[in-house]
């Protein structure tokens, strides 16, 4: 049981930050809970779908998610979840949570470049990119979309921080709205890549549910402090937590 206020808490910064969380969750279930490798990536991707859900929902609520820019890029990324999916079962466990933890480390460390990097831009950018009336954007969405939810369906991680990358530099979003479209992007992307790891047998049923119960519930509650907290707290937050995840898996 203690699964459940783990992931309440794990809910409450996910929320926050607009975020699936998968990596980090994997790193949880791994390390404190003793999960195999192959059962924690399926179980957390699948139960992104429903901490997504109810972040999406939230943010939504707030104002924070371009609908058109989540939608297409989601639809690509699910595409790419399930290939990603179907090939994680030929990587060894081993090898497949140093992989996980590297993919972590590396989007905590490429987000961080691309937001501090020019501080404060983000909050004032407006773009013509928001709707799909240019072949530009479809591009966009076709090459976001693919390659984080190949990484997501391989690797078992949400691949949040390399979503926000793509919405801040192909679509011109503000941190704000990259939080809470990239809940909108993942919901598909949970959802393909999770059904490939149920075809393959890599879902726990009981920490499913744990995870779920307490994730949504804190994601709910998180996403409500987003645009009402500095955004140097949520730029921060968004580096720190897979970079805490890469953290657990390397030394754990």
């Amino acid at each position: 049981m203690l699964i459940l206020p783990t992931m309440l808490i794990m809910g409450l910064l996910l929320g926050f930050i607009g975020a699936g969380g998968a990596g980090s969750i994997i790193a949880i279930l791994t390390i404190f809970f003793h999960v195999p490798i192959h059962t924690a990536l399926g179980t957390s991707l699948l139960a992104m779908v429903f901490t997504s859900l109810s972040g999406t929902y939230s943010h939504f609520r707030e104002h924070n998610t371009i609908l058109p820019v989540g939608l297409a890029t989601g639809l690509f990324g699910a595409m790419g979840a399930y290939l990603g999916s179907q090939l994680s079962y030929l990587i060894p466990g081993d090898n497949l949570q140093w992989l996980t933890a590297s993919m972590l480390i590396l989007s905590s460390l490429a987000l961080a470049i691309r937001i501090f990097k020019g501080f404060g831009m983000f909050e004032e950018t407006t773009s013509i990119l928001h709707h799909p009336k240019t072949m530009r954007f479809w591009i966009a969405a076709l090459g976001v979309g693919l390659i984080t939810g190949l990484l997501s369906g391989l690797f078992g991680i949400g691949s949040t921080p390399f979503i926000q990358i793509g919405l801040l530099t192909f679509f011109g979003l503000t941190v704000q709205e990259a939080a809470g479209t990239t809940m909108l992007v993942i919901l598909p992307i949970a959802l393909l890549g999770g059904l490939g790891y149920f075809s393959l047998g890599f879902i726990d049923i009981k920490i499913f549910l744990e995870v779920v119960g307490g994730t949504m519930i804190g994601s709910y509650i998180g996403a409500k402090f987003t645009t009402r907290l500095h955004p140097t707290i949520l730029k921060v937050a968004m580096v720190g937590v897979p970079a805490a995840g890469a953290i657990l898996l390397f030394f754990g």
